[in-house]
């Protein structure tokens, strides 16, 4: 599989595990700031620090943002792909989408992260889960399992840590 938002082909020889079995993947990062910045900073500039060369639709040159309840990726030519429907918006604590890049809601499964203030600064939790959604659940995990850690470094970084 090519990027976090690419579909692989399933192998139908191997026994997939029902959707409902796959645990929710969960990442929790540490950043050297207040709730507030925290959140501004994965909300307000993901442009800034979200790998777009490995994950995106459009590739490196295209940005993305949190506009009005939706995550969109904007292309040099103007093209947009929405990549997730928030429902619940809870600024500096959290925010849960419908999560769908590169795909439509129809596949969607669900991501919610939340803020919360520890002594380093600022705890950001991840928590991926709701496979069912997914066209292929098993393989969506396994590729989110492997794309977020990378994610979360740059957002790391950009915050001003070390990444993981």
């Amino acid at each position: 599989m090519d990027s976090l938002f690419s579909h692989p082909e399933s192998d139908s020889r191997e026994p997939q595990p029902d959707a409902d079995q796959l645990e929710p993947l969960i990442f929790t990062i540490v950043v050297s700031a207040t709730i507030q910045h925290a959140f501004m900073g994965f909300t307000d500039h993901p442009h800034l620090w979200w790998p777009m060369e490995e994950h995106s639709v459009y590739g490196a040159g295209s940005h993305v943002e949190f506009e009005e309840n939706l995550i969109l990726e904007t292309s040099e030519a103007g093209e947009t792909s929405v990549w997730g429907t928030i429902d619940d918006w809870q600024p500096p604590l959290s925010f849960h989408a419908s999560w769908y890049p590169a795909s439509t809601p129809l596949w969607s499964t669900e991501l919610r992260v939340a803020f919360r203030a520890v002594d380093e600064g600022t705890e950001v939790r991840l928590v991926h889960d709701g496979w069912e959604g997914a066209e292929d659940p098993a393989a969506t995990r396994a590729s989110y399992a492997e794309g977020w850690p990378g994610v979360l470094a740059n957002y790391s970084r950009f915050m001003g840590g070390a990444g993981a």
